[in-house]
């Protein structure tokens, strides 16, 4: 079986990719785990050097890679190198921090030895998924990579490319053999891996289904799990809002790689003294959008990454509206040949709709207009979901109230969007899935916290 990168925008095969065989797959295990004897044994330094050198690589070939990022999933260019960036950030960050999270942590007891130590678990398994093909993938690789595990990625098909590109950025800056390596599989051939006993641990991102799949899995073979899954995130405009700044956030938050983020801003939630107001600038933001070819510097709206998932998006808008949600721009299939859909904003958004319940993984927005604070907070919580949210307030008080104790999420931003930064945990709750990445709490997720005491 092959597996294939069609170029989005244009439609054409990009190349196709031999499955890895049996046999392969077999030395890779292999690999992995003999490697991870003698990486977990090198000095933490050493693996500093290594992971600041991919860094370095990454930045050298930033053009290289955001090119293949653009053509394999449709990503505008400037945020393809954006992306590429922000791999080099985190490698930078865990070369300069991974060795002071190593560090044992005394315990005061009776004892005469009483410590807590940190060890790597061994080989750890990445599902990852096509919308940040890189950034995904670095940051699982670079904390656990520092933290002295091994790694083996199985990718998305349809960015095999980029897969194999990220294998050879950390050979080319020099880890040793059996530290990293790429999988060329499709989804469903993923479970002997995860069952296999040479990998110690697993880690997802993706859909919820796939989530739950990847999770009944692994604890049948009682192997952690990290899983970072869908997200519906809402965003609070209160009445006290700077609205101009909430809608410039809000439209940057939801057209952000054309909408396909699981962090994207997806419900707004508009308390009624500033929704005319905020409606109009949001939607004067989103029919300013230009589509056209990624690799266009002047194009400000990228396709999505398959004509599949154009139309399955498309089905959510008519179904909604057919239920009685108003579109009020957008909603409609542009180029039939192409993967575009139109910056699309509907209104009148109700349970029961897709636009309401669902992910909507595009650049679709929800706007629901809600009569107080409590109501906002209401809906936004009303959701299976819990990755991001964001609430829009000049009051600090109330904006650090809402955030940290009435929105139910694992991240909430103030007056700005969601994002993922290195140096904050980043992870989601109830069907958003569980477990942290980056910053000291991701760093531990594939640790043995060890305790260690006793007299002597």
């Amino acid at each position: 079986m092959t597996l294939k990168s069609v170029n989005p925008y244009t439609g054409k095969t990009i190349k196709t990719y031999p499955q890895t065989s049996p046999r392969d797959i077999e030395r890779i295990l292999h690999q992995a785990s003999e490697g991870f004897e003698l990486w977990q044994k090198t000095p933490p330094g050493e693996r500093a050097d290594k992971l600041k050198a991919a860094g370095d690589i990454l930045r050298k070939r930033k053009e290289e890679f955001a090119q293949l990022i653009s053509t394999e999933m449709g990503k505008l260019l400037k945020e393809a190198e954006a992306e590429v960036d922000k791999s080099a950030l985190v490698c930078d960050y865990y070369a300069e921090n991974g060795e002071k999270y190593l560090q044992d942590k005394p315990i005061d007891t009776e004892y005469d030895v009483s410590r807590v130590v940190y060890r790597p678990l061994g080989p750890v398994l990445a599902i990852m998924p096509w919308n940040f093909p890189f950034w995904q993938v670095f940051r699982f690789a670079a904390p656990n990579l520092m933290a002295g595990n091994t790694g083996i990625l199985k990718h998305a098909g349809n960015v095999s490319g980029c897969s194999l590109a990220i294998a050879s950025v950390f050979q080319e800056a020099g880890f040793p053999e059996g530290c990293f390596a790429s999988v060329l599989l499709p989804g469903k051939e993923t479970q002997p891996l995860i069952e296999d006993s040479r990998v110690a641990a697993v880690t997802l991102t993706g859909s919820t289904q796939a989530g739950k799949k990847v999770a009944e899995i692994a604890g049948k073979n009682l192997k952690k799990v990290v899983l970072e899954l869908g997200g519906s995130d809402p965003y609070l405009i209160l009445d006290d809002a700077d609205v101009e700044l909430a809608a410039d956030k809000c439209a940057f938050g939801r057209l952000l790689n054309a909408g396909q983020s699981c962090i994207g801003a997806k419900r707004f939630l508009v308390m009624e003294s500033v929704y005319d107001t905020f409606l109009e600038a949001f939607k004067t933001k989103l029919e300013a959008v230009k589509p056209g070819d990624p690799l266009d510097k002047n194009s400000t709206l990228a396709p999505l990454a398959t004509t599949v998932f154009r139309d399955d998006l498309h089905r959510q808008v008519k179904e909604s509206i057919k239920a009685g949600a108003k579109c009020i721009t957008g909603g409609y299939i542009t180029d039939p040949e192409g993967a575009f859909y139109p910056a699309t904003i509907l209104t009148d958004v109700k349970p029961g709709m897709p636009a309401y319940d669902e992910e909507l993984f595009g650049p679709v927005a929800s706007v629901i207009k809600v009569a107080s604070e409590e109501e906002a907070i209401k809906i936004a919580n009303d959701t299976v979901f819990g990755l991001g949210a964001a609430v829009f307030t000049k009051d600090r008080d109330r904006a650090v109230r809402i955030a940290a104790d009435e929105l139910h999420s694992g991240c909430v931003f103030i007056n700005d969007f969601v994002k993922s930064d290195p140096r904050m945990p980043f992870g989601g709750v109830k069907e958003s899935g569980y477990g942290r990445e980056l910053a000291e709490e991701g760093f531990r997720e594939f640790m043995n916290v060890k305790t260690v005491a006793g007299k002597v």
